[in-house]
Protein backbone atom coordinates (compact mmCIF):
# COMPACT_ATOMS: atom_id res chain seq x y z
CA UNK A 1 0.00 0.00 0.00
CA UNK A 2 3.11 2.54 0.82
CA UNK A 3 3.99 2.18 -2.70
CA UNK A 4 1.33 4.21 -4.48
CA UNK A 5 1.81 7.31 -1.67
CA UNK A 6 5.18 7.15 -1.85
CA UNK A 7 4.90 7.22 -5.55
CA UNK A 8 2.87 10.39 -4.86
CA UNK A 9 4.58 12.27 -2.61
CA UNK A 10 7.19 12.45 -5.08
CA UNK A 11 5.07 13.14 -7.63
CA UNK A 12 4.38 16.29 -4.81
CA UNK A 13 8.05 17.08 -4.20
CA UNK A 14 8.53 17.44 -8.24
CA UNK A 15 5.85 19.94 -8.17
CA UNK A 16 7.50 23.65 -7.72
CA UNK A 17 6.97 23.75 -3.93
CA UNK A 18 7.84 20.39 -2.82
CA UNK A 19 7.11 17.75 -0.82
CA UNK A 20 10.34 16.38 0.68
CA UNK A 21 10.57 12.61 1.72
CA UNK A 22 11.68 12.21 5.43
CA UNK A 23 13.38 9.63 7.80
CA UNK A 24 10.53 9.15 9.55
CA UNK A 25 7.51 8.49 7.18
CA UNK A 26 5.09 11.63 8.33
CA UNK A 27 4.82 12.88 4.50
CA UNK A 28 3.86 9.23 4.34
CA UNK A 29 1.01 9.80 7.01
CA UNK A 30 -0.26 12.82 5.96
CA UNK A 31 -1.24 11.58 2.52
CA UNK A 32 -2.90 8.52 4.47
CA UNK A 33 -5.21 11.07 5.91
CA UNK A 34 -6.49 12.69 2.83
CA UNK A 35 -6.20 9.93 -0.51
CA UNK A 36 -7.48 6.85 -0.47
CA UNK A 37 -5.30 4.48 -2.65
CA UNK A 38 -7.38 5.13 -6.04
CA UNK A 39 -7.54 9.20 -5.72
CA UNK A 40 -3.53 8.95 -4.93
CA UNK A 41 -3.09 7.40 -8.11
CA UNK A 42 -5.76 9.76 -9.89
CA UNK A 43 -3.59 12.88 -8.13
CA UNK A 44 -0.02 11.74 -9.86
CA UNK A 45 -1.51 11.79 -13.12
CA UNK A 46 -2.47 15.56 -12.78
CA UNK A 47 0.12 18.23 -13.69
CA UNK A 48 -0.04 21.87 -12.80
CA UNK A 49 -1.74 22.44 -16.34
CA UNK A 50 -5.39 22.55 -16.09
CA UNK A 51 -7.10 19.71 -18.19
CA UNK A 52 -10.77 18.95 -18.76
CA UNK A 53 -12.01 15.39 -17.60
CA UNK A 54 -12.01 14.11 -21.15
CA UNK A 55 -7.73 14.57 -21.39
CA UNK A 56 -7.43 12.54 -17.88
CA UNK A 57 -9.40 9.98 -18.58
CA UNK A 58 -7.79 9.24 -21.73
CA UNK A 59 -4.46 9.51 -20.50
CA UNK A 60 -5.48 6.99 -17.40
CA UNK A 61 -7.68 4.98 -19.71
CA UNK A 62 -10.92 5.42 -17.43
CA UNK A 63 -14.26 5.91 -17.92
CA UNK A 64 -14.86 9.60 -17.78
CA UNK A 65 -18.29 9.72 -16.34
CA UNK A 66 -16.79 8.02 -13.18
CA UNK A 67 -13.95 9.37 -13.07
CA UNK A 68 -15.71 13.38 -13.18
CA UNK A 69 -17.36 12.38 -10.36
CA UNK A 70 -13.89 11.72 -8.53
CA UNK A 71 -12.36 14.52 -9.77
CA UNK A 72 -15.14 16.46 -8.39
CA UNK A 73 -15.31 15.26 -5.06
CA UNK A 74 -11.15 15.25 -4.56
CA UNK A 75 -11.04 18.89 -5.58
CA UNK A 76 -14.36 19.80 -3.05
CA UNK A 77 -11.92 18.36 -0.46
CA UNK A 78 -8.92 19.99 -1.43
CA UNK A 79 -6.56 17.66 -2.85
CA UNK A 80 -6.21 18.89 -6.62
CA UNK A 81 -7.28 22.40 -7.94
CA UNK A 82 -10.54 23.15 -10.06
CA UNK A 83 -11.68 26.05 -12.23
CA UNK A 84 -14.60 26.33 -14.20
CA UNK A 85 -14.33 26.65 -17.99
CA UNK A 86 -17.15 27.38 -21.00
CA UNK A 87 -16.83 23.67 -21.20
CA UNK A 88 -17.10 22.53 -17.55
CA UNK A 89 -14.82 22.08 -14.79
CA UNK A 90 -10.56 21.23 -15.43
CA UNK A 91 -8.13 19.86 -12.77
CA UNK A 92 -5.08 20.67 -11.98
CA UNK A 93 -2.60 19.15 -9.68
CA UNK A 94 -2.50 21.26 -6.40
CA UNK A 95 0.67 21.72 -3.86
CA UNK A 96 1.12 20.76 -0.61
CA UNK A 97 2.20 24.18 0.41
CA UNK A 98 0.63 26.34 -0.64
CA UNK A 99 -2.19 24.37 -1.41
CA UNK A 100 -3.39 20.84 -0.14
CA UNK A 101 -2.69 22.08 3.55
CA UNK A 102 -4.30 25.81 3.00
CA UNK A 103 -7.58 23.82 1.51
CA UNK A 104 -8.16 21.72 4.86
CA UNK A 105 -8.92 24.96 6.87
CA UNK A 106 -12.74 23.70 7.07
CA UNK A 107 -11.65 19.98 7.55
CA UNK A 108 -9.03 20.01 10.40
CA UNK A 109 -8.59 17.39 12.78
CA UNK A 110 -5.73 16.89 16.05
CA UNK A 111 -4.13 13.73 14.24
CA UNK A 112 -3.71 15.54 10.64
CA UNK A 113 -2.47 19.27 12.68
CA UNK A 114 0.31 17.30 14.40
CA UNK A 115 1.61 15.16 11.48
CA UNK A 116 1.75 18.67 9.37
CA UNK A 117 3.46 20.66 12.40
CA UNK A 118 5.81 17.68 12.81
CA UNK A 119 6.24 17.68 9.16
CA UNK A 120 6.93 21.63 8.27
CA UNK A 121 10.13 22.08 9.54
CA UNK A 122 11.29 19.30 6.83
CA UNK A 123 9.57 21.67 4.11
CA UNK A 124 11.02 24.38 5.40
CA UNK A 125 14.58 23.39 5.58
CA UNK A 126 14.56 21.27 2.22
CA UNK A 127 12.36 23.54 -0.31
CA UNK A 128 11.93 27.19 1.36
CA UNK A 129 15.62 27.57 2.79
CA UNK A 130 17.21 26.17 -1.02
CA UNK A 131 14.85 28.21 -3.43
CA UNK A 132 15.60 31.96 -3.30
CA UNK A 133 12.16 32.81 -4.93
CA UNK A 134 9.49 31.71 -2.36
CA UNK A 135 5.90 31.69 -2.81
CA UNK A 136 5.13 35.01 -0.60
CA UNK A 137 6.90 38.02 0.28
CA UNK A 138 6.54 40.90 2.71
CA UNK A 139 4.91 44.23 2.19
CA UNK A 140 5.45 47.50 4.23
CA UNK A 141 1.88 48.41 5.96
CA UNK A 142 1.06 51.83 4.60
CA UNK A 143 1.50 53.91 8.07
CA UNK A 144 5.47 53.23 7.37
CA UNK A 145 5.37 54.00 3.97
CA UNK A 146 6.70 57.89 3.30
CA UNK A 147 7.28 59.71 0.32
CA UNK A 148 10.38 59.40 -0.49
CA UNK A 149 10.43 55.80 -0.43
CA UNK A 150 10.68 53.88 -3.41
CA UNK A 151 7.47 51.32 -3.21
CA UNK A 152 5.72 50.57 -6.37
CA UNK A 153 2.13 49.76 -6.39
CA UNK A 154 2.55 45.96 -6.42
CA UNK A 155 4.51 46.55 -2.78
CA UNK A 156 1.40 48.18 -1.65
CA UNK A 157 -1.28 45.60 -0.25
CA UNK A 158 -4.33 48.66 -0.43
CA UNK A 159 -3.10 49.08 -4.03
CA UNK A 160 -3.04 45.35 -4.89
CA UNK A 161 -7.07 45.44 -3.34
CA UNK A 162 -8.17 47.95 -5.12
CA UNK A 163 -7.37 46.34 -8.64
CA UNK A 164 -9.57 42.97 -7.69
CA UNK A 165 -12.76 42.35 -9.07
CA UNK A 166 -13.18 39.24 -7.23
CA UNK A 167 -12.28 38.63 -3.66
CA UNK A 168 -12.90 36.35 -1.28
CA UNK A 169 -11.74 36.48 2.61
CA UNK A 170 -10.85 33.06 4.15
CA UNK A 171 -9.78 31.90 7.91
CA UNK A 172 -6.07 31.69 8.42
CA UNK A 173 -5.22 28.23 8.58
CA UNK A 174 -2.13 28.58 11.22
CA UNK A 175 -4.59 30.55 13.95
CA UNK A 176 -7.23 27.97 13.11
CA UNK A 177 -5.29 25.41 13.55
CA UNK A 178 -3.56 26.71 16.77
CA UNK A 179 -6.44 27.62 17.92
CA UNK A 180 -7.66 23.85 17.69
CA UNK A 181 -4.81 22.77 19.55
CA UNK A 182 -4.97 25.05 22.44
CA UNK A 183 -1.90 27.36 21.48
CA UNK A 184 -3.75 30.33 19.39
CA UNK A 185 -3.63 34.14 19.91
CA UNK A 186 -6.51 36.80 19.57
CA UNK A 187 -5.86 38.14 16.22
CA UNK A 188 -8.11 38.36 13.18
CA UNK A 189 -8.85 35.41 11.90
CA UNK A 190 -10.61 35.98 9.13
CA UNK A 191 -7.43 37.55 7.03
CA UNK A 192 -6.50 35.19 4.52
CA UNK A 193 -7.78 37.34 1.00
CA UNK A 194 -7.94 35.24 -2.07
CA UNK A 195 -8.55 37.01 -5.73
CA UNK A 196 -9.35 35.82 -9.40
CA UNK A 197 -9.36 32.13 -10.13
CA UNK A 198 -8.27 31.20 -5.95
CA UNK A 199 -11.08 33.47 -5.02
CA UNK A 200 -13.74 31.19 -7.00
CA UNK A 201 -12.23 28.11 -5.67
CA UNK A 202 -12.22 29.02 -2.24
CA UNK A 203 -16.02 30.71 -2.62
CA UNK A 204 -17.36 27.12 -4.55
CA UNK A 205 -15.75 25.25 -1.82
CA UNK A 206 -16.84 26.67 0.98
CA UNK A 207 -14.04 27.49 2.23
CA UNK A 208 -14.30 31.42 2.47
CA UNK A 209 -16.63 34.42 1.18
CA UNK A 210 -16.97 37.05 -0.77
CA UNK A 211 -16.39 40.13 0.06
CA UNK A 212 -16.05 43.95 -1.83
CA UNK A 213 -12.87 45.77 -2.21
CA UNK A 214 -14.05 48.10 0.65
CA UNK A 215 -15.04 45.52 3.12
CA UNK A 216 -11.49 43.58 1.89
CA UNK A 217 -9.75 47.29 2.93
CA UNK A 218 -11.13 47.40 6.05
CA UNK A 219 -9.79 43.80 6.95
CA UNK A 220 -6.61 45.19 5.99
CA UNK A 221 -7.10 47.73 8.66
CA UNK A 222 -8.01 45.65 11.09
CA UNK A 223 -4.71 43.48 10.27
CA UNK A 224 -2.48 45.98 10.58
CA UNK A 225 -3.57 47.77 14.12
CA UNK A 226 -3.58 43.84 15.21
CA UNK A 227 -0.30 43.97 14.19
CA UNK A 228 -0.48 41.41 11.55
CA UNK A 229 2.33 41.18 8.62
CA UNK A 230 1.16 41.21 5.29
CA UNK A 231 2.37 38.84 2.88
CA UNK A 232 1.09 38.60 -0.73
CA UNK A 233 2.01 36.14 -3.64
CA UNK A 234 5.39 36.26 -4.97
CA UNK A 235 4.25 38.26 -7.85
CA UNK A 236 3.18 41.79 -9.45
CA UNK A 237 -0.34 40.46 -10.03
CA UNK A 238 -1.00 38.16 -6.50
CA UNK A 239 -3.51 35.63 -6.10
CA UNK A 240 -3.58 35.99 -2.48
CA UNK A 241 -2.93 38.29 0.58
CA UNK A 242 -1.96 36.40 4.18
CA UNK A 243 -1.80 38.07 7.37
CA UNK A 244 0.46 36.36 9.31
CA UNK A 245 1.46 36.66 13.08
CA UNK A 246 4.54 35.20 14.55
CA UNK A 247 3.25 32.87 17.18
CA UNK A 248 0.95 30.60 14.52
CA UNK A 249 2.21 31.64 11.23
CA UNK A 250 4.24 28.47 10.02
CA UNK A 251 6.19 30.22 7.49
CA UNK A 252 7.36 33.26 10.30
CA UNK A 253 7.86 30.82 13.14
CA UNK A 254 10.15 28.58 11.05
CA UNK A 255 11.92 31.69 9.88
CA UNK A 256 12.54 32.54 13.51
CA UNK A 257 14.83 29.52 14.25
CA UNK A 258 17.13 30.29 11.44
CA UNK A 259 20.24 32.03 12.21
CA UNK A 260 19.52 34.42 9.79
CA UNK A 261 15.96 34.87 8.76
CA UNK A 262 15.99 38.72 7.17
CA UNK A 263 18.05 36.37 4.48
CA UNK A 264 15.34 33.99 3.75
CA UNK A 265 12.66 36.50 3.08
CA UNK A 266 11.39 38.19 -0.01
CA UNK A 267 11.29 41.75 0.96
CA UNK A 268 13.04 45.55 0.14
CA UNK A 269 13.63 46.80 3.58
CA UNK A 270 14.59 46.73 7.12
CA UNK A 271 14.03 49.23 9.97
CA UNK A 272 16.55 51.66 11.37
CA UNK A 273 15.84 53.71 15.00
CA UNK A 274 16.59 57.06 15.02
CA UNK A 275 18.59 57.48 18.26
CA UNK A 276 17.69 61.39 18.49
CA UNK A 277 13.94 60.40 18.77
CA UNK A 278 13.73 57.28 20.07
CA UNK A 279 11.79 57.23 24.09
CA UNK A 280 12.46 53.31 24.47
CA UNK A 281 8.74 52.85 25.30
CA UNK A 282 8.91 49.18 24.02
CA UNK A 283 5.61 49.54 21.51
CA UNK A 284 7.75 48.94 18.44
CA UNK A 285 9.00 45.76 20.42
CA UNK A 286 5.93 44.42 21.32
CA UNK A 287 4.79 44.94 17.93
CA UNK A 288 7.41 43.20 16.28
CA UNK A 289 6.37 39.43 14.81
CA UNK A 290 10.33 38.28 14.36
CA UNK A 291 11.74 39.18 17.92
CA UNK A 292 13.98 41.50 16.02
CA UNK A 293 13.93 44.65 18.39
CA UNK A 294 15.07 44.98 21.84
CA UNK A 295 15.07 47.75 24.52
CA UNK A 296 18.26 48.85 25.90
CA UNK A 297 17.52 52.43 27.14
CA UNK A 298 16.55 52.88 23.23
CA UNK A 299 15.55 50.22 20.63
CA UNK A 300 17.69 48.34 19.00
CA UNK A 301 17.21 46.71 15.46
CA UNK A 302 18.55 42.76 14.57
CA UNK A 303 18.77 43.05 11.04
CA UNK A 304 19.04 39.26 10.81
CA UNK A 305 15.80 38.96 12.24
CA UNK A 306 13.71 41.81 10.27
CA UNK A 307 11.90 41.70 7.60
CA UNK A 308 11.24 44.79 6.54
CA UNK A 309 7.08 44.75 7.56
CA UNK A 310 6.90 48.01 9.09
CA UNK A 311 4.69 46.96 11.91
CA UNK A 312 7.28 48.42 14.31
CA UNK A 313 7.17 52.03 12.53
CA UNK A 314 3.50 52.18 12.39
CA UNK A 315 3.53 51.17 16.15
CA UNK A 316 5.94 54.49 17.11
CA UNK A 317 4.18 57.27 18.01
CA UNK A 318 7.62 60.03 17.91
CA UNK A 319 9.44 58.68 14.28
CA UNK A 320 11.63 57.18 16.30
CA UNK A 321 11.69 53.98 13.61
CA UNK A 322 11.64 54.12 10.18
CA UNK A 323 12.20 51.89 7.15
CA UNK A 324 15.39 52.09 4.71
CA UNK A 325 15.20 50.34 1.02
CA UNK A 326 17.92 47.37 0.90
CA UNK A 327 20.55 48.07 -1.64
CA UNK A 328 19.07 45.30 -3.85
CA UNK A 329 15.65 45.48 -4.01
CA UNK A 330 13.31 42.85 -4.43
CA UNK A 331 11.59 42.72 -7.79
CA UNK A 332 8.57 39.92 -7.41
CA UNK A 333 8.26 37.80 -10.80
CA UNK A 334 5.18 39.06 -12.89
CA UNK A 335 2.64 36.29 -13.08
CA UNK A 336 2.13 33.32 -10.58
CA UNK A 337 3.23 31.00 -13.29
CA UNK A 338 6.63 32.35 -13.76
CA UNK A 339 7.11 32.50 -9.56
CA UNK A 340 6.71 28.84 -9.91
CA UNK A 341 9.38 27.88 -12.82
CA UNK A 342 11.66 30.17 -11.11
CA UNK A 343 11.06 27.81 -7.30
CA UNK A 344 10.83 25.11 -10.00
CA UNK A 345 14.23 25.93 -11.76
CA UNK A 346 16.46 26.96 -8.38
CA UNK A 347 14.93 23.14 -6.90
CA UNK A 348 16.57 21.63 -9.37
CA UNK A 349 13.47 20.38 -10.98
CA UNK A 350 13.11 22.73 -14.34
CA UNK A 351 16.18 23.19 -16.79
CA UNK A 352 16.43 27.30 -16.24
CA UNK A 353 14.13 29.17 -18.29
Amino acid sequence: MNDIYKKLAMHLDNLPAGFPATDVGVELRILKKLFSEDEAGIAISLTMMPEPVSAVAERMGRDIDELALILKDMSLRGLIFRMNKDDGPWYSAAQFVIGIWEYQVKALNRELIDDVNEYIPYLMTDVWKKSKTKQVRVVPVSQSITAEMNVMPYNVAEEIIKKQTKIVVAPCICRTEHKMTGKGCDKPMESCLLFNVAAYYYEENGLGREITRTEALEILDKAKDAGLVLEPGNQKKPMNICMCCGCCCQILKSMKNLDNPAEFANTSWYAVVNADECTGCGNCEDMCQMDAIQINDIAEVELKQCIGCGLCVAACDVGGISLVEKEEMWVPPSTVVRTYVNIATERGKLESQ
